[in-house]
């Protein structure tokens, strides 16, 4: 069924997810801060709103992608914002990196202009959100996450229901997080074997049939070795997503060790080379304390997902 959605936010994962959107056969009306990143958007077919309530007038599904907490409150909250142009039976759909109780907050309030809210963030990189083969965390009404399912399985291959609203963005900063733990260990790895005079191809493929393997080593691991650490993603957005997950468990009076560890490995990252680089290069850290460069031939500059898009499906927990 071909809807109306309204897509917010044309960053490296938006601008990803609203091609999907294109691509599926809906129709598709964008805004950005940045006209320029609607371009190609808008040449393959979707149309401009200048605000946000033009936007979520003229759309049955308002998605917003966004690089914080912040900038989603703006968007939904200013005058010409997402909650003035709302309506019953409107869906806003946030797929930023948020705080759970922030996500909440802005819930009751379009709740209260008559739409219906769901948080479902992605998680697998930009290259499976440029394919539609991401996986996505919703956290809504059931009712709502039947409504919204549609739309979520031509922007994702697997969709987990979460439960209510908050719950979402919780597993989302906690996957974020092991992720980010996972990168550091892997940028210690791989200097390590350097250091130790271990050819590199062939460590990598070592720890890739290993109990050491992951998702990350299969993806980031190849950009550091081949130099570019081109992930679209940066420091500053790892240092947000981590202190988040820090938060709720400081929160919760949980007392984490390696937590505190990764929070001041990135504020010392972002110190050094700025927030916007690409997060693989903290291993830049390593290779300047040991005059070691860590590169090794035969590795792609860029993550290219190679695998043919399919229809997303539910995801349903065990024991469930």
């Amino acid at each position: 069924m071909e809807l109306k959605i309204g897509f917010i936010g044309l960053g490296n994962v938006g601008g990803k997810l609203a091609g999907s959107v294109l691509r599926n056969g809906h129709e598709l009306m964008v805004h950005d801060l940045d006209k320029t990143a609607a371009e190609k958007l808008i040449d393959a077919g979707a149309n401009w709103a200048d605000t946000p309530k033009q936007l979520a007038e003229s759309s049955e599904v308002i998605i917003t992608c966004l690089p914080n907490p912040a900038a989603s409150a703006a968007v939904l909250e200013s005058p010409d914002g997402v909650i003035a142009g709302l309506s019953a039976p409107k869906i806003w759909a946030e797929m930023s990196t948020t705080d759970a109780a922030e996500v909440k907050r802005l819930a009751v309030k379009v709740e209260a202009a008559g739409g219906s809210a769901i948080e479902c963030p992605v998680s697998g990189g930009c290259h499976r959100a440029a394919t539609g083969n991401i996986s996505i965390f919703a956290g809504c009404h059931r009712d709502v996450f039947e409504r919204m399912l549609p739309v979520l399985t031509t922007l994702g291959r697997r969709v987990l229901h979460t439960g209510e609203i908050g719950t979402a963005s919780v597993l989302k900063v906690m996957t974020n997080y092991l992720a980010t733990a996972n990168l550091v260990t892997v940028c210690e790895a791989l200097v390590t074997a350097k250091a130790a005079g271990m050819d590199l191809n062939t460590t990598y493929e070592a720890i890739a049939i290993s109990s050491g393997n992951s998702f990350v080593h299969e993806t980031e691991g190849q950009v550091i070795l081949n130099g570019s650490r081109d992930i679209n993603f940066t420091m500053d957005l790892v240092s947000k997503d981590i202190g988040l997950f820090h938060k709720i468990a400081q929160d919760h009076n949980v007392p984490l060790e390696v937590s505190p560890l990764l929070v001041d490995i990135f504020k010392d990252g972002e110190a050094r080379y700025g927030g916007r680089e690409f997060s693989p290069n903290i291993i830049k850290r390593l290779e300047e304390a040991t005059g070691l460069r860590v590169l090794a031939p035969g590795f792609p500059a860029d993550i290219v997902d190679d695998e043919p898009e399919e229809p997303g499906y539910e995801v349903k927990p065990t024991g469930s």
